[in-house]
């Protein structure tokens, strides 16, 4: 599966309790479309893990466009006030870096 969205923040490099390391992020993915003929738009919000190698994390800036290989999974939780809700998640097998992120560089 691919997806292309924009990172909305930094990505975070964290261990795990067996020592391994994995790099977590966020994309937003933008979808435009026409409703009653107004101009609508909706972004749904993925979380990413790649576990490959934690030497991407610095290239993963907020407003980086990346396009992403690998495969979805749904994770059921429920919030604080009792209603059940559900995050997605990207188990991220292959990045390609699309474009700048917003971020100047130093």
């Amino acid at each position: 599966m691919e997806i292309t969205g924009r990172l909305v923040a930094d990505a975070i490099v964290r261990t795990t309790n067996n020592d391994k390391e994995v790099t977590g992020f966020r994309v937003a993915i933008n979808r435009r479309f026409k409703s009653n003929g107004e101009q609508k738009e909706e972004t749904t919000y993925v979380d990413c893990a790649y576990w490959r190698t934690a030497k991407i994390a610095p290239y993963l800036t907020k407003g980086l466009l990346v396009q992403l290989y690998g495969h979805m999974t749904a994770q059921p939780w429920v919030s604080r006030d009792g209603e059940p809700m559900a995050s997605l998640n990207f188990h991220t097998n292959e990045i390609t870096l699309l474009g700048a992120s917003a971020k100047k560089s130093a």
